[in-house]
């Protein structure tokens, strides 16, 4: 029993801070309505701050945590609500998700820009990995040993206790906070209903302004206190550790600071009694720990009474608001269409022509993967475009698509293109599957759930060597159909060019057919979709099917253009990064997707040309999210309706003229 309870208080100092971005999850979203992915973001980059201010310039341990924490910190949640988020408080939840993941995705990389050199930045940025990471407590190497009775002997060091009682002190102040004092009243209401706080006299945008300071403190104390767990300060380290604090938060049905903390302790706890008693090499040792986290998030999801009692937060009055504008598509004449088509006709062939007899190998190989990122960006045209659903798993079902093939070819000598079908299918298996528990929760929570899906498939699955390969990769050859190898370029080229072709005129199909009907009628009311007899949950697994089929057919085609099925170009990350690139440029049309599929193997390159490192289009793409609140349809449908209206106006106007005279 000693060493259980020597496990158990091991875990107490680690579940703190789990619950202290627990605690930071639930104050943005009970005082702002924004389920906060940038949250981790936000985290890191204080710390990293505070690395600076430490290790590199030498500052005192007190100036440096009043710059990060109390200064800065703050000043960033100031910053994203007085440009940002205060105009998204009455912006539908995809929205502020989306949003928040441009954040995510952009913050670390400005911050790298901010403290980096040019060298180091094009590098990778290795200067936060040249010490441990400092720690904010006074003395964190003394050792603190208490008695408890029966229990024997017990010690926490400096740090351990610096970390708890700084989580209990803001645990209980933001309670207090909230229950007894006026301001925490007035931000509940603000994230009720703005636009009824304001009737009453109150000033929402200070209300919202104090509220996402609050937050951002939080997030530069938790980041500040973090940094000591690891070897060094990244970004991918603090997006591991969000997904425990939004465990402890969905634990806590993200409304209860209290529950949140006993959330983050209990997952604390539990992951350092696992340690302690699991065998180090076995499969649950090597398996379920470090994924733990992950299990509890999609579990609690799905099965936790608090938040199934609960609700997201919307305001009661955006029913007045009016309904997004439709397609450009389906306004244009008739006349329209046909010119439109009869201008993408030589565009497209004038681009074949290019890039076979133009362009060097090196560029046709960028085309050629474009078109591949194209088909797989397909798949977030038909669940968030078609769907209405956010998943963030997408990458997770291109992985299944590729190592399908791989482990087919590999063991048992299969033809390529026939793996390939293999994998799209298993791959739409594994998403109707995913879909059947995760549909019923809907919104943000679908989108964790999927986000869970995906770390814990990276973190379980991947490492097995009859999934991921193990310690080899898997070689994955490109197909011979007769005597055309596709070996060559030129032919891989117009290949993966007919599978997009095929890909987009099936997705043309399926938004123009029931099931395309089907999912607009609910995208725009579910219960009246639901009343003229019509199931929203079938329609949104076929739908959730579809696109996991369609990604696992991009994985495949992605992994013989590499030879081989690489673990790292599926990884979750990567994965957020394809849905900001995709609802930046549009993910209801399959203009969008194609647009995106080049964006994101063009812009590094010209980045590149400017001498700007590549992964500067990270900081691009992250902040053109942030045009997806005011132009859910994407920028390219945006422009297109625009031009297309432009052309109709001054058609008529010269037809009307043409009347007169």
């Amino acid at each position: 029993m000693t060493e259980f309870v020597d496990f158990a208080i091991g875990g107490v100092p680690v579940g703190c801070v789990f619950a202290l971005m627990a605690v930071g999850v639930v104050l943005v979203y009970k005082t702002a309505g924004v389920l906060n992915l940038a949250f981790a973001a936000q985290a890191f980059a204080s710390a990293a701050l505070y690395f600076q201010l430490r290790k590199e310039w030498d500052w005192p341990n007190i100036p440096a945590f009043l710059l990060a924490v109390v200064v800065v910190a703050p000043a960033i949640g100031f910053v994203l609500d007085r440009f940002l988020f205060r105009h998204l408080r009455t912006a539908p939840p995809a929205a502020r998700l989306v949003t928040s993941l441009g954040l995510l995705v952009a913050i670390p990389e400005i911050v790298k820009i901010v403290f980096f050199s040019k060298d180091a930045y094009i590098a990778g940025g290795t200067r936060f990995n040249n010490f441990g990471p400092p720690t904010i407590a006074p003395d964190p190497a003394r050792v603190y040993t208490f008695r408890i009775p029966g229990l024997g002997d017990h010690s926490l060091d400096g740090n351990q206790v610096t970390t708890i009682v700084i989580t209990v002190v803001v645990v209980v102040g933001l309670t207090l906070l909230f229950r007894y004092s006026q301001i925490g009243l007035r931000m509940r209401a603000v994230v009720e209903s703005p636009r009824l706080t304001q009737l009453h006299g109150i000033n929402a945008d200070r209300i919202g302004s104090v509220a996402w300071m609050l937050s951002s403190f939080v997030a530069g104390l938790a980041g500040v206190l973090l940094a000591p767990l690891f070897a060094q300060v990244t970004a991918e380290s603090y997006l591991t550790l969000l997904v425990a604090a939004l465990a402890a938060a969905v634990f806590a049905g993200l409304t209860s600071i209290p529950l949140a903390l006993l959330g983050g302790i209990l997952l604390g706890v539990t992951q350092s009694v696992l340690s302690g008693y699991l065998p180090t090499s076995s499969v649950l040792a090597t398996g379920l720990r470090p994924a733990l986290p992950f299990y509890a998030l999609f579990l609690l999801l799905v099965f936790w009474p608090l938040l199934r009692r609960g609700r997201e937060a919307s305001d009661p009055l955006a029913g007045v608001d009016p309904p997004p504008p439709g397609l450009a598509s389906g306004t244009r004449s008739h006349t329209m269409s046909v010119v439109t088509y009869a201008f993408w006709i030589p565009v497209i062939a004038g681009f074949v022509l290019v890039a076979l007899f133009v362009l060097d190998s090196y560029w046709l190989l960028i085309m050629t993967q474009a078109l591949i990122f194209s088909t797989i960006f397909l798949s977030i045209t038909v669940v968030t475009g078609m769907g209405g659903q956010v998943s963030l798993c997408q990458a997770t079902f291109a992985a299944v698509g590729a190592f399908t093939t791989g482990q087919l070819v590999v063991r048992y000598d299969s033809s390529v293109l026939l793996t390939m079908a293999i994998g799209a299918v298993l791959a739409a298996l594994v998403g109707a599957l995913l879909a059947l528990p995760a549909l019923r929760l809907g919104g943000v929570y679908l989108a964790l759930a999927t986000l869970a899906f995906a770390l814990a498939f990276e973190s379980v699955l991947v490492p097995l060597d009859w999934v991921g390969g193990g310690t080899s990769l898997l070689r994955v050859p490109r197909p011979v159909i007769g005597s055309i190898d596709f070996a060559d370029e030129r032919a891989w080229f117009l290949l993966c060019l007919v599978a997009l072709g095929v890909v987009s005129t099936f997705v043309v199909f399926i938004r123009r057919g029931t099931t395309g009907q089907f999912l607009d009628a609910i995208r725009g009311s579910e219960p009246a979709a639901a009343s003229i007899g019509i199931n929203p949950f079938r329609s949104k697994v076929i739908a959730f099917a579809i696109s996991a089929g369609i990604a696992g057919l991009g994985g495949s085609l992605l992994a013989m253009h590499k030879g081989q099925a690489n673990p790292f170009d599926f990884v979750p990350f990567i994965g957020l990064f394809w849905v900001v690139i995709v609802s930046t440029l549009g993910t209801r049309t399959v203009q969008g997707a194609v647009m995106a599929g080049f964006s994101l193997m063009l812009v590094p390159e010209v980045l590149n040309g400017l001498g700007l490192p590549g992964a500067f289009a990270f900081v691009l793409f992250g902040l053109g999210a942030l045009t997806y609140a005011r132009h859910p349809e994407g920028v390219v449908e945006f422009q297109t309706r625009r031009v297309v209206g432009w052309i109709d106006r001054r058609f008529s106007l010269d037809h009307r003229e043409e009347l007169r005279s």
